[in-house]
């Protein structure tokens, strides 16, 4: 009956409760990650959320059978394996310095950055609109920062290290996507991002007590709900309205971090979050439009 009344809640509502378990998720990740790093490295907690995520692969592969392995684009999957491990070192080791909160309002930037991202790299048309989110979030991003106002700590830099990896990711997958089916860029990421995650953690390796994999396995688990979670809001509702509703992820973590380590996050962190929230908005809303009116997304005239 739960289940079937949810089903029946609007889109938008069903979406909002997506994210805020998206939310909810990640953050209990970084906040197991920092609880881990004062008794075990970075590059070996990463190791480990990559191999307990191995299991989570069996079904693409079922469902594909060997061909899910075919691929000609290998330089393309280590190249987006080199980005989520680097996206989730920087993110474990913000974790590490700087509060929960400001790491959810840095990673609203994303966006913008994929957009500059796509026009660069991908030959995404350089539109006005997308100028001005770009140079919206810029701001929300400097009120976050202050440079010049306070010291900027490598928790910061780490912060946007992890955005510039995730951006990285966006553009290798759209690239994928032209000629790779889902299930083989799904695998493939796995494949390579542990046994890379294993060389950088040998140097540092340290055995696990049971407490601290009980730990590893719970932020495995915390970073699937956190995958699937946002696939589900994705599907309750339309991209722009998502956007809109991200911004819950910042109250989200902004109680994790109150409760687990007496974090309180600067009025100013909420402030330059709402702003990069609204460019996001304000350019999702215009992309839907466009599609809505098949607007071509390249340059060279094909659609992405």
């Amino acid at each position: 009956h739960l289940q079937q009344g949810f089903a029946a809640l609007p889109g938008p509502v069903r979406a909002g409760v997506w994210i805020a378990i998206a939310g909810a998720s990640f953050t209990g990740m970084m906040a197991i990650a920092r609880h881990l790093s004062s008794g075990m490295h970075v590059f070996e907690i990463v190791f480990f959320r990559a191999v307990l995520g191995l299991p989570f692969l069996v079904p693409y592969m079922i469902r594909s059978g060997p061909r899910v392995l075919h691929t000609q684009k290998t330089g393309l999957y280590l190249l987006r394996s080199v980005g989520a491990f680097g996206g989730l070192v920087c993110f474990f080791y913000a974790a590490t310095l700087i509060t929960l909160a400001d790491i959810a309002a840095i990673g609203f930037t994303r966006p913008a950055f994929s957009t500059v991202a796509a026009m660069l790299f991908l030959g995404e048309m350089a539109l006005r609109r997308r100028w001005t989110a770009i140079g919206i979030s810029a701001v929300g991003a400097l009120f976050i920062v202050r440079p010049g106002f306070v010291e900027i700590n490598a928790g910061v830099l780490f912060a946007f290290g992890a955005v510039a990896s995730q951006v990285l990711n966006t553009v290798v997958i759209k690239k994928l996507t032209w000629t790779e089916p889902p299930d083989t860029i799904a695998v493939y990421q796995g494949l390579y991002l542990a046994p890379m995650a294993l060389v950088a953690a040998a140097f540092v390796w340290v055995w696990p007590s049971w407490e601290q994999l009980a730990w590893l396995v719970a932020a495995g688990a915390l970073g699937t709900v956190t995958q699937r979670s946002i696939v589900r809001s994705y599907a309750a509702a339309d991209a722009s309205v998502v956007v809109a509703l991200d911004f819950i992820r910042l109250p989200v973590a902004a109680l994790i971090g109150l409760l687990a380590f007496a974090e309180l996050p600067s009025p100013w962190v909420w402030l330059g979050g709402a702003i990069i929230i609204a460019s996001t908005v304000i350019l999702t809303r215009g992309e839907s439009r466009d599609k809505g009116a098949n607007l071509p997304r390249r340059t060279d005239g094909k659609k992405t």
